[in-house]
């Protein structure tokens, strides 16, 4: 088979698949090659600097993340797709403005998006091996993968100034895959440049300042980093910053101005459970350790522990603006066989006792 002859059979095999991809709902889909050097040394230096807090597992597999072939052998293309996630209920800005009810970020009020976009690109997979037999690995956020340099380097978007991948004509609600494959497919254009121009919004924004700069993220200052990935005491300086926000913190994509252009959900499985979009605090602090593990089965909310979950509730209830029933629940819990959930109450008792004399 002659060269051009070839090159016609991956360009068609590489528009196969991005029509594929749409067939099995996701919403945009690119292809890149396997280098990556210039990203690890990113992270590197943002290692480097302690900003990934506890997340100790950032600095283990190193060499995996810059080189693809070593997670798996024989990848010369990596396929990455994203999945729209949010519904157009969605209703974050609102509830930021209610002290009394609970904030959880967009992404998780619905069912755990791992396994579903893993099953959707399995079925794509198994599809592209079909039609040209192959050796491929699917990635859900289970691996030591770069997935927001991947995605850029496939053209699906830019790293903003908030470090999450934006695109312009869909913004940044999204999830992120990939297959590795062995296929010599045709490789996407990369974005050429950032479109977040002179706009600082996301680092304005940001309740606890936890931008060092233009995408340079403190995690240990993150709220989303603070209420699911830290189990420890939350800085008292920081708790009062974090208002309402119980799981995750979404500021930095609702005031982006590239999120007017969000393509919303249809997903059954994304939308909203056990009525996580409008519920008040006293309520979810009423909840037994039976109930949280029954009402987050298959949710992501799992991930931070039922001991996590008390300890930022209690943090929101202190924010909250004084009322008796808050005060009632927080003394109910006042004597928890949890020393953090304990000083968080106590902490949160006392902001009550105080806004209770303003």
């Amino acid at each position: 088979m002659n060269y051009l002859a070839t090159k016609n059979i991956e360009i068609n095999l590489s528009d196969q698949i991005k029509g594929w991809a749409k067939e099995f709902g996701f919403s945009s889909v690119g292809i890149t090659d396997i280098d990556l050097s210039e990203d690890q040394r990113y992270l590197d230096k943002w290692l480097e600097n302690g900003y990934q807090g506890e997340m100790t597992y950032l600095t283990r597999n190193n060499s995996k993340r810059e080189f693809p072939d070593q997670l798996f052998q024989g990848t010369k293309r990596i396929i990455s797709v994203t999945m729209n996630y949010l519904p157009e209920e969605y209703n974050g800005k609102e509830l930021l403005e209610r002290s009394d009810k609970a904030f959880i970020s967009g992404y998780a009020r619905g069912r755990d998006y791992h396994k579903l976009m893993r099953s959707r690109l399995k079925k794509l997979a198994r599809k592209i091996k079909d039609h040209a037999p192959n050796s491929n690995r699917v990635f859900v956020d289970s691996a030591p993968v770069l997935e927001k340099a991947i995605a850029q380097k496939a053209g699906l978007g830019w790293i903003g100034k908030n470090t999450l991948l934006l695109n312009k004509n869909s913004g940044s609600y999204f999830f992120l895959g990939e297959i590795y494959t062995d296929l010599d497919l045709i490789v996407d254009n990369p974005v050429a440049q950032s479109h977040c121009g002179t706009c600082t919004s996301c680092m304005d924004v940001c309740p606890t300042s936890a931008f060092v700069g233009p995408h340079e993220l403190d995690a240990r200052k993150c709220i989303s980093y603070l209420t699911i990935e830290y189990k420890g005491t939350i800085p008292p300086e920081l708790r009062s910053k974090m208002g309402n926000r119980i799981f995750g913190c979404d500021d930095c994509q609702i005031y982006c101005p590239w999120n007017k252009f969000t393509h919303f959900t249809d997903e059954f499985d994304f939308l909203p459970r056990h009525q996580l979009d409008d519920i008040d605090l006293c309520e979810l602090f009423r909840w037994s350790e039976d109930d949280f593990l029954q009402k987050t089965e298959g949710s992501p909310i799992r991930r931070a522990g039922y001991e996590s979950w008390l300890r930022n509730i209690a943090i929101a209830l202190g924010n909250a603006n004084f009322s008796q029933e808050i005060m009632k629940s927080l003394n109910l819990r006042k004597d928890s066989t949890s020393e953090i959930v304990k000083e968080h109450v106590n902490w949160a008792i006392k902001e009550q006792e105080r806004k209770s004399y303003e």
